[in-house]
C-alpha cells in the first residue's frame, strides 16, 4: 500500500518514539512530540507501540489512501475529513483506495498523529526512523514530507489483520473510542507539573514563587525544539557561568531575559543556560499539544508524585491496549 501526500501542510513528518543511545555523538532524540497519542495510535491499529507514524501539525495536511486499509487518528482534533465527511478519531477505522484525508483546521490541540496498519516503511536510521529535520536524516529522505511524496506501508501482521476485521464492523458514527482526557489535556489553559532541576536554589525566593503563582503565554516562537513563555521574568540570585550539560525533553531553561524556554522533541543535546524546573514526563504529551498564545501554570511536585503520575499514565495505557485485545477478540 502506499499514501500520497496531496497538500505537505504546515508540518508533515515521519516520527517513531525517537532515536535513543546516540547523544553522546551530538546526534538528538527527536520523535513523537506527543508520543502518548503516537503509542495509542499503533495500538489501535495492532501495531508495535514504537512503530513510525505520520505527525501532522496544525492544519492543511491532505493524504490520498492509494488502496483499502486500516488506520487510526489520535492527537489533537485538527478537523480532520475522509472526502470531506468528519473521520472518527481515536479508534481503528477502514479507509479505500481514493480516499481523501485532509486536515482542515486545528480546533482542539496542536498535532495529530496517523498510525497504519504494518507501520511505515523508510529506512532505520541509527535505531529510528524519526525524522531528525536539521540533520537531514531519518524519516523520508531526512525531510518533511512534501507534495507528492509516495509514503509506503508495510504488510500486515496476523493482529493487524485481526483488528481489520473487526473494524469492518464499525461502521458510520463511532460506536467507541479511546477515552484520552485522563491522558493527554488539548486544553489551551493547563497546569504543567514541574520538579525543581539542577538550578533551582540560584534563583531567587521571589521567582521560585513567581514561577508558580503566575501565568506563562506561548509565544510564537515554538516549534519542535522548543517552547518560548512569555510572563513575569525570573531572576538569579546572582550571576554565574555554567558549562554546558544535558538537557532533555521537559527541561525548564532560563536564558538572560528572564522568559522560560522549554526544551522538546528536537532539543539539542546540551545547554548552558541555568534550567530551573524539570516538566514531568507525565505532562509532556500535554505540552506538545499547546497553540501559541496557550496559558500555562507551573506547579511544583516532588521526586515521588512525578513518579506516581508516570505509572498510572502507563497503567491506563495497558488497560486500553487490554480492552482493544478483548473487543476485538484478538488470539
Amino acid at each position: 500500500m502506499t499514501v500520497t501526500i496531496v497538500k505537505p501542510g504546515l508540518l508533515t513528518t515521519i516520527q517513531d518514539l525517537g532515536r535513543f543511545g546516540s547523544q553522546k555523538y551530538g546526534v538528538i532524540v527527536s520523535g513523537a512530540m506527543d508520543a502518548y497519542s503516537l503509542r495509542i495510535a499503533n495500538i489501535l491499529v495492532g501495531n508495535l507501540e514504537s512503530e513510525a507514524v505520520i505527525e501532522v501539525s496544525l492544519f492543511g495536511t491532505v493524504l490520498q489512501f492509494n488502496d483499502d486499509h486500516l488506520i487510526a487518528l489520535t492527537g489533537g482534533d485538527l478537523t480532520a475529513t475522509i472526502n470531506n465527511e468528519p473521520t472518527p478519531l481515536w479508534r481503528p477505522f477502514i479507509v479505500k483506495k481514493g480516499d481523501v484525508l485532509k486536515f482542515k483546521r486545528a480546533h482542539k490541540g496542536c498535532r495529530a498523529y496517523v498510525s497504519f496498519a504494518g507501520g511505515i516503511q523508510v529506512p532505520t536510521v541509527m535505531n529510528s526512523k524519526s525524522t531528525y529535520l536539521k540533520a537531514g536524516m531519518g524519516g523520508f529522505e531526512g525531510r518533511a514530507l512534501q507534495k507528492q511524496d509516495e509514503v509506503i506501508i508495510g504488510p500486515y501482521t496476523k493482529k493487524n489483520k485481526e483488528i481489520h476485521q473487526y473494524a469492518i464492523q464499525l461502521v458510520g458514527p463511532a460506536s467507541w473510542s479511546v477515552n484520552y482526557n485522563e491522558l493527554i489535556s488539548l486544553n489551551q489553559q493547563q497546569t504543567i507539573r514541574v520538579m525543581p532541576s539542577t538550578e533551582w536554589d540560584s534563583f531567587t525566593t521571589e521567582s521560585q514563587q513567581c514561577l508558580t503563582n503566575n501565568s506563562y503565554t506561548l509565544s510564537t516562537e515554538a516549534d519542535r525544539m522548543g517552547y518560548r513563555f512569555e510572563g513575569p521574568a525570573l531572576s538569579l540570585t546572582e550571576k554565574f557561568e555554567l558549562l554546558s550539560e544535558a538537557v532533555t525533553f521537559g527541561t525548564v531553561q532560563i536564558p538572560p531575559s528572564g522568559k522560560p524556554i522549554i526544551l522538546m522533541a528536537d532539543r539539542q543535546t546540551t545547554g548552558g543556560y541555568p534550567k530551573m524546573v524539570q516538566v514531568i514526563t507525565a505532562d509532556l504529551a500535554s505540552l506538545a499539544q499547546l497553540q501559541t498564545g496557550a496559558k500555562i501554570h507551573f506547579e511544583l511536585v516532588t521526586l515521588e508524585e512525578a513518579q506516581q503520575a508516570l505509572i498510572a499514565n502507563e497503567q491506563k495505557i495497558k488497560t486500553i491496549a487490554a480492552a482493544i485485545r478483548c473487543s476485538a477478540k484478538l488470539s
